[in-house]
């Protein structure tokens, strides 16, 4: 469930213009651009966009960028982008992070439909002029010296290259047969295997998620609990993330939310990632799972953690602004 608070009867030219009066003069009426941009869904920020384009000849994200400052204009930003086009800047940065941030990749693989994940992948081709690909090989590459096993890149670039089967079929008897050559792959150590990799990237969801149930049934744990037992190995910790996104991606946003809030000074980046990317897709049942897991809701959380406008703005998407 969504849990932005949408105006149904909004007029992107009358938007456009309140927009352009809030970024006139001295000072920007941050209210105002909160007020507006964060009550309109995805269809009616890019006629928003496209007005404002027509009215004024001036790009309206450029202009918020300019107007704008520190975690507010990046929440700001990304929340004005395109879905498709705000994945492949999340890509962007995650990958040119001096700790690359390989969630945003597994985020986009394990959570987007093959047609949505295709349209991130040729919106990072006219933005960056490289293929995803070819970036997450690139950018990986200095890590394998870190990491022990060289199928990092192998995992990352397959998770997001292979469109995998959507349909509902399970079958039992390769689910059973393929949750031995897992388990055996954990104790033999050799995770990086072509057959672990087929498995993980190219198997649907729910015959992948049987494989998952089946392997926890026969020998008592989950797969990925016994995973933790090489967490410091960067291949085994990529897998281990996915895994958990692809079989219950509630929990793992709940998650991502929870450390970020925890870290020693609040991680804005991967909060506002979770919120921007979630707010109209199913960030009321991850809020819930916050306020389940924590015994805090959500809104209060940040409401602590965070200060200014970025706060408002954040706490407007959460559908928790006055």
């Amino acid at each position: 469930m969504a849990t932005i608070v949408t105006v149904e009867d909004a007029y992107p030219g009358v938007d456009a213009e309140l927009l352009k009066k809030a970024c006139h003069g001295w000072g920007t009426d941050e209210k105002a651009v909160i007020a507006i941009l964060a009550h309109r869904n995805a269809t009616q920020r890019k006629l928003i966009r496209e007005a404002y384009q027509d009215m004024y000849d001036e790009d309206l994200v450029k202009r918020l960028e300019h107007e704008l400052s520190g975690d507010f204009e990046r929440a700001v930003y990304r929340w004005n982008l395109d879905p498709a086009d705000r994945n492949a800047v999340l890509a962007s940065v995650a990958l040119r992070k001096e700790h690359r941030d390989y969630r945003v990749i597994i985020e986009l693989s394990c959570t987007l439909s093959p047609e949505e994940l295709f349209d991130v992948k040729r919106a990072y081709q006219c933005r960056y002029k490289r293929s995803l690909e070819e970036d997450i090989a690139s950018h990986t590459s200095d890590d394998l010296r870190k990491a022990s096993c060289i199928g990092l890149i192998s995992l990352l670039v397959g998770l997001v290259s292979i469109h995998r089967y959507q349909g509902d079929e399970v079958n039992l008897k390769l689910a059973k047969s393929e949750s031995i050559i897992l388990r055996n792959a954990i104790e033999e150590k050799t995770l990086n295997h072509e057959e672990i990799l087929r498995i993980i990237t190219t198997r649907s969801k729910p015959q992948l998620m049987a494989t998952l149930n089946h392997y926890k049934d026969e020998h008592g744990c989950s797969m990925t609990k016994h995973l933790k037992d090489d967490r410091d190995n960067g291949y085994t910790k990529t897998l281990r993330t996915t895994i958990r996104c692809m079989s219950d991606p509630i929990k793992y946003f709940e998650k991502v939310i929870r450390n970020a809030i925890k870290s020693s000074g609040t991680n804005e980046d991967a909060l506002t990632r979770v919120i921007v990317t979630r707010a109209e897709k199913d960030l009321q049942i991850i809020m819930e799972q916050y306020h389940k897991r924590n015994s805090v809701p959500l809104d209060q959380a940040i409401t602590k953690e965070t200060s200014g406008h970025y706060k408002r703005f954040l706490l407007a998407l959460l559908g928790k602004d006055d």
